[in-house]
């Protein structure tokens, strides 16, 4: 087998290995919605790395822990009529949310193990590799800094800010995931040359950024229940209490209705951009990919928007909104994943080749 051959079988392996962690990490954010959505977060008040791992055995265990979270505001306040039973199911999504993240570390570490034993990585991956490990270590870091922040008094839930801060972390790491076993695959290093279509893309990936970052405020607030309304936020296209906090910036980070209207008006945005940007990349036919990916965008964008639509309007239904909260967060990172394909696909024109 010549040297090129065993280098691409290698790429395919190691990328395998990356997308059966995008997998997992895509789980893990759906875990870490239906945790919040089921306000669940502080229901396990201590970080045990390795103890931690299993859950109480016994009842008596059950009541030690059950006892640890009588102590929070949360159950002081929010949910005092709390039964063991009760508890046990909040407990439950923290405890497995906690649990799944121990176990992707542990696939990423035995296959990293693995592939370096066999000699399947070279040169080129050490340095992403080791990125990639700081990025989930520095994603469990911030996971129990977001914790902390609602064992505190007066707190009720984890901050929102720190609970977005978690949620943007996660997403790095499952794009900086993606985008280095996409590098592997030879499939997708054909490249769409159009330096219009780059930027619009690129434009489209900041303005979903900013996108998620509202939503995590939305989530982290319960802003949803505020104005579970639509077209209209309350009976208004424009809201009056926009600007009730003082300072004015204020209101871009703890006003829901604020946010409310941010939210909104980035997903209206990022529609209409997406239909711009449908109609300019028709030209482009001469790559299956990017088209067939084209393709699945907008598809994925039309979902999505009616998608937090029927979330608004079900948001004081808890248990249709929980279902529709945890689609809604799994298409929008379908659609990060999307948007990071075209864009590792696209690249600028050569100076004899303007599109």
């Amino acid at each position: 087998m010549s040297k090129e051959i065993l280098q691409l079988k290698n790429n395919r392996q190691v990328a395998t290995w990356l997308f059966i962690g995008v997998g997992m990490i895509v789980v893990q954010v759906l875990l870490g919605g239906i945790t919040r959505l089921t306000e669940s977060g502080l229901s396990i008040t201590e970080w045990k790395p390795i103890t931690g791992a299993l859950p109480p055995l016994n009842e008596q265990q059950w009541l030690i822990e059950f006892e640890k979270y009588r102590h929070t505001d949360q159950f002081k306040f929010v949910h005092q009529s709390f039964s063991l039973k009760e508890f046990k199911f909040i407990f439950f999504w923290e405890w497995f949310h906690r649990l799944w993240a121990r176990i992707m570390g542990m696939v990423f570490l035995f296959g990293f193990n693995y592939f370096i034993i066999k000699k399947k990585f070279n040169a080129s991956m050490i340095l992403p590799m080791v990125i990639l490990f700081f990025l989930g270590a520095l994603q469990g870091a911030i996971g129990w800094i977001m914790v902390r922040s609602g064992l505190v008094p007066e707190k009720y839930f984890v901050g929102h800010i720190e609970l977005t801060t978690h949620f943007i972390a996660a997403l790095v790491l499952l794009s900086y995931t993606y985008w280095f076993a996409l590098s592997l695959l030879p499939s997708f290093q054909e490249k769409t040359e159009s330096y219009q279509l780059k930027k619009t893309i690129t434009f489209l990936l900041v303005l979903v950024f900013f996108q998620l970052v509202y939503g995590g405020f939305m989530a982290g607030l319960k802003a949803a229940a505020t104005a579970p309304t639509w077209p209209y936020i309350n009976g208004q296209w424009i809201p009056t209490t926009l600007d009730e906090l003082n300072p004015w910036y204020q209101n871009l980070f703890y006003n829901k209705i604020t946010i409310h209207l941010i939210h909104r008006s980035l997903g209206y945005l990022i529609f209409i951009s997406t239909i711009y940007f449908f109609i300019k990349s028709r030209k482009i036919s001469s790559n299956n990919i990017f088209n067939q990916y084209k393709n699945f965008f907008i598809v994925l964008v039309s979902i999505q928007i009616l998608l937090g639509i029927f979330t608004l309007l079900f948001a004081t239904t808890s248990s249709v909104f929980i279902c529709l909260g945890v689609a809604h967060q799994f298409t929008a990172m379908l659609v990060v994943m999307c948007l990071l394909t075209l864009l590792f696909i696209s690249t600028r024109p050569t100076k004899a080749v303007r599109v």
